[in-house]
């Protein structure tokens, strides 16, 4: 039996605001149709009477037919106004590697992102040294940038 990886769901209170995000700064690509679902199906597929879903798949960097991020929102919406924290149980965050993790940040923040802790630096000796940080998007969602180096 084969297993292939295909798509991380987030589930955003504005789906095309938050898939712009990602298009902007991390230079996701649409991957059309945009998603519009309803009926009977969605409805025992989800256990949600009259569901109604919209959104659509993002490509990632790097995988041109690989797993995608989807964004999703919907009807009915359920808001918890709980505060996000990065250690709460579930999904933590998807991350991103990138060249220069100060420039992105400074992109995360421009496109309404917002930076969770400070820039660190680790060096893990053969790996290599690490440079990170956590953000969070426009909906609170966490998001690792990286960069891993070598030593020369």
């Amino acid at each position: 039996m084969g297993i292939k990886y295909v798509h991380t769901n987030i589930i955003a209170q504005d789906w095309k605001k938050l898939s712009q995000f990602y298009i902007d700064v991390f230079n996701c690509k649409p991957q059309y149709p945009e998603r519009n679902l309803s009926g009977k199906w969605i409805d025992k597929m989800t256990d949600i009477n009259d569901v109604k879903i919209k959104g659509i798949h993002l490509s990632l960097p790097g995988f041109d037919n690989g797993p995608t991020l989807e964004i999703f929102e919907y009807e009915p919406k359920i808001i918890d106004n709980s505060k996000s924290k990065i250690n709460k149980q579930g999904l933590g965050h998807i991350a991103f590697h990138v060249d220069d993790v100060e420039d992105m940040l400074k992109k995360v923040i421009l496109n309404d992102g917002k930076k969770l802790g400070e820039i660190i630096k680790k060096d893990y000796g053969e790996l290599g040294i690490l440079t990170a940080v956590y953000a969070q998007d426009p909906e609170g969602n966490f998001i690792e940038i990286q960069n891993w180096s070598k030593q020369d």
